[in-house]
């Protein structure tokens, strides 16, 4: 026989674990907001932006045939720009205590679609050496890359700066706390409906008909202690009121 369950049923079933999903939400959210705003360290993130643009000439001729060179160069620049050639310069520049796998994690390169706009970001638990590294992995890029490729084609376009009351980037304690709020309640409802699946006991009436398939002829009632005791007491004689006479009254 198959067996379908209500909507009522579900509800129902919420209601009954409804402290125990309100439990688990409250503690994964005060776990959460602990552990991002008192033990995560903040990881703040500056950019720099550079242009691949050939050097202008009053007596070259600007033409769209230079723009698609200038772009199809750009995914070779994007590698070179985090390859050991570059950044082991960068580490020596700035006295790092980095190795290359470590900057190298540490920078960000990325360019939008048809644009000669590169732009080299760079994550770092200080802010101020978040913008020297990528001001200086600029500065770097663009003068190496004219030995390297025999080109001039670079200029940087903005340099990284340190605002005050800079935010950091991660942790986003808000955001990690909502996660775990829409995590627990499902991770809460899936508890509960795993609860009531494998609770075989029998408790009502219905369970009676689904279980053994018979009808319900009667229901004995339960009745609390208080209510049997008040029914088991003896009841009070009350006196018989009775009127004084006197004879020939």
């Amino acid at each position: 026989m198959e067996e379908t369950i209500s909507l009522r049923e579900l509800i129902q079933t919420l209601k009954k674990h409804l402290v125990l999903i309100l439990t688990l939400a409250i503690l994964a959210v005060g776990i959460t907001g602990v552990v991002s705003y008192s033990f995560l360290t903040p990881v703040y993130q500056s950019s720099t932006q550079i242009l691949v643009n050939q050097a202008k000439d009053e007596k070259a001729v600007y033409s769209t045939a230079d723009v698609q060179t200038n772009l199809q160069l750009i995914n070779t620049y994007n590698v070179i720009i985090k390859s050991p050639a570059i950044l082991d310069l960068v580490i020596r520049e700035l006295d790092l205590d980095l190795s290359f796998q470590e900057l190298n994690g540490k920078i960000r390169v990325a360019s939008e679609k048809d644009s000669q706009v590169v732009t080299i970001s760079v994550q770092d638990e200080n802010p101020e050496m978040a913008a020297k590294i990528a001001n200086t992995t600029a500065t770097v890029f663009q003068q190496e890359i004219a030995t390297i490729m025999n080109v001039d084609n670079v200029s940087i376009l903005a340099t990284a700066q340190v605002s005050e009351g800079q935010a950091p980037v991660k942790p986003r304690p808000l955001l990690n706390m909502m996660v775990a709020l829409v995590a627990s309640l499902i991770a809460g409802v899936g508890l509960a409906f795993l609860i009531e699946y494998f609770d075989n006991t029998i408790k009502t009436e219905k369970d009676v008909e689904r279980v053994l398939g018979l009808p319900v002829l009667g229901i004995v009632p339960v009745i609390e202690d208080a209510k049997l005791q008040t029914m088991n007491a003896p009841r009070s004689v009350k006196p018989l009121e009775t009127r004084g006479e006197t004879v020939g009254s």
